[in-house]
């Protein structure tokens, strides 16, 4: 029982630790963020187009929280657009506080310890999630 519980919870942590990763690395280009903006700002910064050919994938991020709010982004063949909102049929959703997003993004939260405890919830497939540390590093 436990050998198959493992299988179940080994991809399910390297979702976070791709969203933590990627999150960091963007945030980190500017210094720290404080804001979620400034960590969607850092995202764009960071973007790869090489990495994101023949991708079409719609991220979408719910932030509770003072700071929080809805934000997006539309990845389509090596192009991204983002913006602040709801996109339509997002392939992934990431659910979370506004606090924990810049604290996962500054890499004070570890993505794995947010999700196992109830503060970070991933819905879609942990295949378009992982592939976004290779997009926004």
């Amino acid at each position: 029982m436990m050998k198959g519980r493992m299988r179940f919870c080994l991809p399910t942590v390297t979702i976070f630790v791709a969203v933590a990763l990627s999150a960091g690395t963007a945030a980190s280009n500017a210094g720290e963020a404080s804001t979620p903006q400034q960590v969607f700002d850092g995202m764009r910064e960071s973007f790869k187009a090489d990495k994101a050919k023949a991708v079409h994938a719609r991220y979408q991020w719910e932030l509770s929280g003072p700071q929080g709010g809805e934000w997006w982004i539309d990845v389509n063949d090596g192009t991204f657009k983002m913006g602040k909102g709801k996109i339509g049929n997002p392939t992934v959703t990431f659910i979370t506080s506004d606090k924990d997003w810049v604290a996962m993004s500054n890499g004070k939260l570890k993505g794995t310890w947010a999700y196992m405890t109830g503060r970070l919830k991933v819905r879609g497939p942990q295949s378009v999630a992982r592939k976004l540390d290779e997009i926004f590093p």
